[in-house]
């Protein structure tokens, strides 16, 4: 518990009703946990203004409110504390009631279109594997230590965020990495939290449903830099013309890595293998597990970001050959017909780019690749004839099929994709919208050393059809192949 006084010292009241000096048991901002002595948050969302709960809180036995527009009737014995933003107090409040957790971690936030999730996560392994106790705040999982949570969002809310924080606080954490996604940072729910750094990956075209422009998209990465502190670090990609905006205004360091220039950081391909790849990073050559020039780049940032944070060089090029692949992002699988099924989380043009091309390195320009891939429902409609093209393009044969629908008709994401394939990929694309079925066809036409990529789930162990979603995994899906195939050669 703690006084509603120490609480809204971290905010800017534009009037108080009743007294501060009352006991807080909760700090909330979901009407459906009030009960007795909760301060309840009353926010102005995208989809529900919950200031039309207030009533129904006060009724649940709520000790306080905060809000933007005060209620006509004021309850005896219920404090109102009237703010011009309430999200931003709900931010510094969720700070308050945790006891600022991030002030006690050395929090790395990762933004940009693609590779937040690797680089996050290997991060955090390496931390893991320098001795260190972390956490992790990601697409696919939050770790606290080593307790696993599943995550609903890139970047949780401001309660669920501080929450987390606190308790790798307390498991004795010193070191915290998450992915800080565009939306995160309009919606500002990454306020009141201190940063020790940030990277920025990459910026190519995705979420254009909910920021409209590309200049839209870039002011919100920017956010997060224009943010950090002095004393912390930013760590941007040279190579990407949009790291040098997310520097302009940031009051922190600033490095940079590449490779194609001489930067802070700097890495070579020397070999890439289908199961890993022969990297030299600031002239000193290692062996990783990781395939593609996407990769090079998310571990020279896991390198930069190290050293940035005071690790040991030698030792972390050392613990670097030891990071393994994030669950979705480029698993190779290996046929018992010998061929390979990669799965990965490609969902944008860019990434499926980056991905096939990595492919076509390996096996050569004679080599088959097969690529199955969808597009997403309610979602940005215009990447899908987008992702179609670049996937004929790059691949030799292709499998349109159903990715999330969520509430759309998957035949018709299918149509808009299909309108994006050139006239000579048509004959050799298939339009399958069973995605079960896609797969077990694109492993059944390949032929010992093709390659089948099955690109946009990743790790994620659903798929959402009207609104619901049904167990699927694709790498399931391929090891159920395997299993068919094992039976049969």
């Amino acid at each position: 518990m703690k006084k509603l006084s120490q609480l809204i010292a971290s905010i800017q009241p534009l009037r108080v009703v009743g007294d501060i000096e009352i006991e807080i048991t909760d700090l909330i901002n979901d009407s459906r946990q009030a009960g007795k002595g909760a301060l309840f948050v009353a926010v102005k969302g995208v989809a529900v203004d919950s200031h039309r709960f207030i009533a129904d809180v006060v009724k649940a036995g709520a000790s306080a409110i905060v809000c933007e527009d005060l209620p006509q009737t004021l309850n005896e014995g219920v404090t109102y504390i009237q703010v011009k933003d309430s999200i931003i107090a709900l931010a510094h409040l969720a700070d308050e009631w945790f006891d600022h957790p991030s002030r006690a971690l050395r929090l790395v936030g990762v933004t940009g279109t693609n590779g937040k999730t690797t680089t996050a996560t290997l991060l955090y392994e390496m931390a893991r594997l320098m001795g260190y106790k972390a956490g992790l705040l990601s697409t696919v999982k939050n770790i606290v230590d080593t307790v696993e949570y599943p995550a609903k969002q890139t970047t949780p809310d401001h309660l669920t965020l501080n929450r987390l924080l606190h308790e790798m606080v307390q498991a004795g954490c010193e070191y915290a990495f998450m992915e800080v996604s565009s939306h995160a940072c309009v919606q500002r729910r990454i306020e009141g939290i201190t940063f020790a750094g940030g990277i920025f990956t990459n910026l190519t075209r995705d979420h254009m449903d909910f920021h409209k422009t590309v200049d839209n998209y870039i002011a919100a990465k920017k956010m997060f830099f224009d943010a950090l502190p002095k004393g912390a670090f930013a760590l941007v990609n040279a190579d990407d013309k949009v790291g040098e905006v997310m520097l302009q205004n940031t009051l922190a360091s600033k490095y940079r890595y590449s490779l194609r220039t001489l930067t802070d950081f700097k890495a070579r391909i020397v070999e890439s293998r289908l199961d890993g790849t022969t990297l030299e990073i600031n002239g000193n050559q290692l062996e990783v597990q990781f395939t593609g020039r996407f990769n090079a780049y998310n571990l020279l940032s896991v390198y930069g970001a190290s050293i940035l944070l005071g690790f040991d060089p030698q030792q972390v090029l050392v613990k670097m050959s030891l990071l393994v692949p994030v669950a979705g992002r480029f698993q190779t699988l290996r046929s018992p017909r010998g061929y390979t099924a990669v799965v990965d989380y490609a969902h944008t043009p860019d990434a499926l780019v980056n991905v096939l091309d990595t492919i076509r390195e390996v096996v050569g320009p004679s080599g088959c690749i097969i690529t199955v891939c969808g597009c997403g429902g309610d979602r940005d409609a215009g990447k899908r004839p987008i992702m179609a093209r670049e996937a004929a393009v790059r691949s030799d044969k292709i499998i349109l099929t159903s990715d999330n629908p969520r509430t759309e008709d998957p035949d018709e994401i299918l149509r808009q994709m299909e309108v994006g394939l050139p006239d000579d990929a048509r004959p050799r694309t298939l339009t399958i919208t069973d995605r079960r079925q896609a797969i077990r066809t694109a492993c059944q036409l390949a032929q010992p050393g093709n390659v089948v990529l099955i690109a946009g789930k990743g790790h994620e162990d659903y798929q959402e059809i009207m609104g619901v979603k049904h167990h699927f995994d694709d790498r399931e899906q391929v090891l159920e192949v395997f299993a068919a195939e094992e039976a049969t050669v």
